[in-house]
């Protein structure tokens, strides 16, 4: 009878010589103080500036403003970092890829082609930021339920995204497989979309906030289906961070371990297609958070899954508040596409990453 050895605790890209991961409760403290003060500016942050919320509530319209505008948004800006922090990690666990991001098996490229498809054949621009309402389709469209039904187009044309890179790769069993047909997929799809966008320059002009990541629409009802999400793929992600750990030492020594690869790959890109879905569904697509929160967080947490992924989930939503708030504070009244500003903080980030790394 052959005894099981215990899973270890690796990461992917942690070093020897790395530092002992800060205590979790210190982690979840200062994370918690940082959202805090985050929060604060987002609640505060108008077409004017700053002001500080507490001061709005003795009117009825600038508290209409700050509970039903405001503070959806900046709570959906935080779950939708969140997710995708967490989608990040899951990916670059999975692959064991430094460099991989939530939409890499194809979620982003299907809910882009989902909403083009709505937007060219359908007419639905008014439903997005940027788009022109005028006319009764149009109007119909613009409607609290056209919005819901444009997204739930991105989050079910997301899942079929994964679904048709699972089908290429024929399952989750090899992962340098299901990796490359991720990137045929996002490259297709793609292609496809872009092409639709050529037929109508109204549909095209309202695409692009949905291109660029924008938080203008999110209301208390995306704030909803996205927290049912993350605090179903969370747990779902923690229980398997040991088998994110055994894979960091590889395939091989990860199934002598008794690691079952296929079931855990199957819930994983589960896990990174749900959290990514619902995240591209209510924002569009937002860069290099996924990519870049897991690195913010990993030498704090030692490189152990347990920590990071919950760690890189937090650091997201921090990402994301922190664009939230610039996009609208930086050009007031104009609003920058969040996205933009996620792409830009993110690239300079791994710009001076690779600088510091040696050779």
């Amino acid at each position: 009878m052959t005894v099981p050895h215990p899973l270890p605790t690796a990461s992917p890209t942690a070093r020897p010589t790395a530092r002992q991961a800060t205590h979790p409760a210190v982690l979840l403290a200062a994370g918690l103080a940082l959202v805090a003060v985050l929060a604060l500016l987002g609640l505060g942050m108008g077409a004017e500036g700053w002001q500080a919320p507490w001061q709005a509530w003795g009117d009825a319209g600038q508290r209409a403003i700050v509970w039903d505008i405001r503070a959806p948004r900046t709570l959906g800006a935080f779950l939708v970092g969140a997710l995708l922090g967490l989608g990040g990690a899951v990916a670059q666990g999975l692959f064991r890829n430094p460099l991989a991001e939530p939409h890499l098996l194809g979620s982003a490229s299907g809910a882009g082609l989902s909403m083009a498809l709505a937007l060219a054949v359908g007419g639905a621009w008014g439903c997005l930021p940027g788009g022109d309402v005028g006319g009764d389709a149009a109007t119909v469209a613009s409607s609290l339920g056209g919005r819901l039904s444009l997204t739930a187009l991105a989050f079910f044309g997301a899942l079929g995204g994964v679904a048709l890179t699972l089908a290429l790769a024929r399952g989750a069993t090899q992962t340098m497989r299901l990796l490359l047909a991720g990137v045929v997929v996002g490259v297709v799809l793609g292609a496809l979309t872009q092409w639709l966008m050529l037929s109508s320059a109204e549909a095209w002009r309202a695409m692009q906030a949905f291109m660029l990541g924008n938080t203008a629409l999110l209301g208390w009802d995306a704030c909803a289906l996205m927290a049912a999400v993350w605090v179903i793929t969370l747990p779902l992600a923690l229980a398997l961070s040991r088998v994110l750990d055994a894979l960091a030492l590889g395939e091989d020594t990860a199934r002598s371990l008794g690691v079952p690869l296929g079931l855990a790959r199957a819930v994983l890109v589960g896990v990174l297609a749900a959290a990514t879905a619902a995240a591209v569904a209510q924002a569009g697509l937002v860069a290099f958070v996924g990519l870049a929160a897991p690195h913010l967080v990993r030498g704090l947490s030692g490189g152990r899954h347990r920590v990071l992924l919950w760690a890189a989930s937090a650091m997201g939503g921090v990402l994301m508040l922190v664009s939230d708030v610039l996009a609208r504070g930086l050009l007031p009244p104009q609003e920058l596409p969040v996205g933009v500003l996620t792409a830009v903080l993110g690239g300079v980030y791994l710009l001076v990453l690779l600088h510091r790394r040696p050779a």
